[in-house]
């Protein structure tokens, strides 16, 4: 037990170390390329920081599929857009509350409402599909879980399409890329910067494969659910940590990027790794799932409609963790009410 705790804690390094590489080198390819701040932070940091988090589940089905790899994937991709619109928004919310208690930021959101809102909108559609489609398997036959699939791909690529034209300020240059530091060679060119970026990928892949390996022997040693295990401990282990980023942004006034950082990854996360999880697990969504993927959908609605209304405030996001605690107590209850029905029988 105590190995499997510690060969957890050594992947998640290897998996955060690895995605700091990506998201660096992602970070600047997207200065070389001059794209828009808008862009850097709803596309690029946000694939790159929600990387480790889609990968979970991948390896969880290719490699693991006999060992309850089929739990640990629906739970790592249902997961993700659940603590991300409540968790991670409260986090901003506390982080604007704390930043400006101390003077270095004003309370009030300074955001551009035109992406957030975008995002926001391209989220719900997706990831409402995306539960919709717990009941696709029971036409299988006419191949429905694939084609919702590729239309879950195909809001995606529109999202891409709607987002990559549209205009804004090229964001500031990023922190020195790692492998020219390590290098000193004194420039960021391609040659160093995709080399890092296929670096990361690997790390994250090699951690991911040691996480869920050991990630099922703890929920079989604690008699967990690894369903419920990898919802609540994926999300936090591999997207937490890199969603500082946005509190760092926040800290600096950069309300766009912090807030682009939490929706793109939502967009991403409510459409690639749900098709994945649609066209390649049994999707068979639990109650307890079906109401964490309703309370992702709710919180998101919630803020959306308060944008809409240009009133949105920091402690309408420190609102959305008190979601998280609800929902993550549920989840709790309802694993204690099984675990009590099958003594009793």
């Amino acid at each position: 037990m105590f190995l499997e705790i510690s060969l957890l804690v050594v992947a998640l390094v290897i998996i955060l170390f690895s995605a700091e590489l990506f998201t660096n080198g992602i970070e600047w390819l997207g200065q070389r390329l001059q794209l828009s701040e808008g862009v850097v932070g709803s596309v690029l940091a946000a694939v790159g920081t929600a990387l480790p988090e889609t990968l979970v589940p991948i390896v969880a089905v290719v490699f693991f599929n006999e060992r309850h790899g089929n739990e640990v994937s629906i739970g790592a991709i249902a997961g993700a857009p659940f603590m991300l619109s409540t968790l991670t928004f409260g986090l901003c919310g506390a982080a604007v509350l704390y930043f400006s208690s101390k003077g270095r930021r004003s309370q009030e959101l300074t955001i551009n409402h035109d992406v957030l809102t975008r995002d926001l909108r391209f989220f719900i559609l997706a990831f409402t599909i995306g539960m919709l489609c717990n009941w696709a398997s029971d036409f299988s036959k006419y191949h429905l879980p694939y084609i919702m699939a590729f239309v879950l791909l195909g809001i995606y690529c529109i999202y891409l399409y709607k987002t990559l034209s549209h205009e804004g300020e090229i964001g500031q240059e990023p922190e020195k890329l790692y492998f020219d530091r390590l290098l000193k060679k004194g420039s960021n060119r391609l040659r160093f910067i995709l080399p890092q970026i296929v670096f990361g990928v690997a790390g994250i892949v090699g951690g991911a494969y040691i996480f869920v390996e050991n990630l099922q022997d703890v929920a079989e040693a604690i008699g967990f659910p690894p369903l419920v295990l990898s919802l609540i401990i994926c999300p936090i282990a591999t997207e937490l940590p890199e969603k500082i980023n946005s509190v760092l942004w926040i800290k600096s006034g950069k309300d766009t990027l912090a807030m682009g950082n939490i929706t793109g990854a939502l967009v991403f996360q409510s459409c690639i790794p749900v098709a994945f999880g649609v066209a390649f697990t049994t999707w068979d969504l639990d109650l307890g799932t079906l109401f964490t993927c309703c309370t992702a959908v709710l919180s998101a609605s919630v803020i959306l409609l308060l944008m809409n209304k240009r009133a949105l405030k920091y402690w309408h996001l420190m609102c959305c963790a008190v979601l998280y605690i609800i929902a993550v107590s549920f989840l709790l209850i309802l694993d204690v009410a099984k675990n009590l029905g099958n003594a009793l029988t």
